[in-house]
């Protein structure tokens, strides 16, 4: 089954970005290929997609930025998360977490995860 509301893929941005950033340093297009991979088809970003939540993350101080020159020559913006951005990641997984258990426990359906 696939996600049919962009509002709940929408409302998860910014935590499946940190998540990303968690393992390690990584640019715009790479970060939407990590995250189409493990959405496992079920929802699939567009680089379009994730580059207004970067700017947003990065201006909230969750993130930061540089250029760095990739093996190609071509110059690419690295994104890293920050502590604060690590408080973040969290926060939001515990929201998602208790969210989670509210449907699970409205509607009996508890999905191994």
């Amino acid at each position: 089954m696939k996600f049919s509301s962009k509002e709940l893929v929408g409302a998860s941005t910014g935590v499946l970005v940190l998540g990303v950033l968690r393992r390690g340093s990584s640019y715009g297009y790479d970060i939407v290929r990590q995250v189409n991979e493990l959405a496992g088809g079920e929802f699939t970003w567009q680089e379009g997609t994730v580059y207004p939540v970067l700017h947003k993350l990065e201006r909230e101080g969750l993130i930061r930025s540089r250029w760095q020159e990739a093996d190609s020559g071509r110059r690419r913006k690295y994104y890293a998360i920050t502590q604060k951005g690590l408080g973040a990641l969290s926060e939001g997984t515990r929201q998602w977490d208790v969210f989670y258990q509210m449907v699970a426990g409205l509607t009996g359906v508890n999905h191994a995860r």
